[in-house]
């Protein structure tokens, strides 16, 4: 049996009792978090509630192979990640992987950055398609948000942007709130269509998930070289505002 699991968005207390108990049952767990991390607990944390050790897997691990499902043939193999499971795409490959091979697969859900954007008052109805912006490299400057924020802007839809993380063997790096508004007025500069300026109004999140997340709300100019402490970052772009949006942010973001 292959059991997915999240482990929700900042410590080890927004694990869920169903996958505690599947924890203590399992023959073998494993965790991944370069797709995702929680900021707010470590991996022996983590290790002391469950009561058993935990394998960290990186992303050469789950991508070019299916350990993890074949595995899963002759045990009950347990993948733990940060947020809900089944929000990556390389979670999805490994369920369909395992479906195929007549293994069978329980999911359990769990708190998601998707769903606790909410903690703003933003309505999630009103949310488009999701951007992630990444670490701009020598070769390597996708316009992507842009494109997405754009087409969002245009329907009157509110952007989420997923800011990148480096967590691998020997890297542990996440992208700040200020180098994502950076990285966007850097493609306004060379696209020039308008999309994004100084005085573009932004929503930053900071510990999402924690008991004192952080919410705050106003220009980029503002925003951009303000400090939201420590990690995870994610950044909203919002569209057209409902009058209780608006007052809602009012009362539930630093408003600058």
């Amino acid at each position: 049996m292959l059991i997915l699991a999240g482990l929700g968005l900042y410590d080890e207390q927004d694990m869920t009792l169903k996958t505690l108990n599947f924890a203590k049952k399992a023959d073998k767990i494993y965790a991944e978090f370069y797709t995702s991390i929680l900021t707010g607990t470590s991996i022996e944390k983590i290790e002391e509630v469950i009561g058993k050790k935990i394998e960290i897997l990186y992303r050469e691990d789950i991508e070019n192979s299916y350990k993890v499902v074949e595995e899963a043939k002759e045990k009950d193999v347990m993948l733990l990640t940060a947020g809900d499971p089944m929000v990556a795409t390389t979670h999805i490959d490994l369920v369909i992987e395992a479906k195929k091979r007549g293994i069978k697969v329980i999911i359990i859900n769990a708190p998601s950055i998707y769903s606790a954007v909410s903690i703003t008052g933003l309505q999630i109805y009103k949310f488009g398609k999701t951007a992630s912006i990444v670490f701009p490299e020598k070769n390597y400057f996708p316009e992507t948000p842009y494109n997405v924020i754009k087409e969002n802007l245009e329907r009157g839809l509110h952007t989420l942007c997923l800011l990148d993380i480096r967590v691998e063997k020997n890297e542990k790096k996440f992208m700040t709130a200020n180098e994502a508004l950076k990285v966007l007025l850097e493609i306004e500069k060379k696209r020039k269509e308008g999309v994004i300026n100084l005085d573009t109004k932004a929503i930053v999140l900071a510990r999402v998930g924690s008991l004192e997340p952080l919410i705050v709300y106003g220009k980029i100019r503002d925003l951009i070289d303000y400090n939201f402490g420590k990690p995870l970052h994610s950044l909203i772009i919002p569209g057209k505002l409902h009058f209780m949006e608006e007052e809602a942010l009012k009362y539930l973001a630093i408003n600058l």
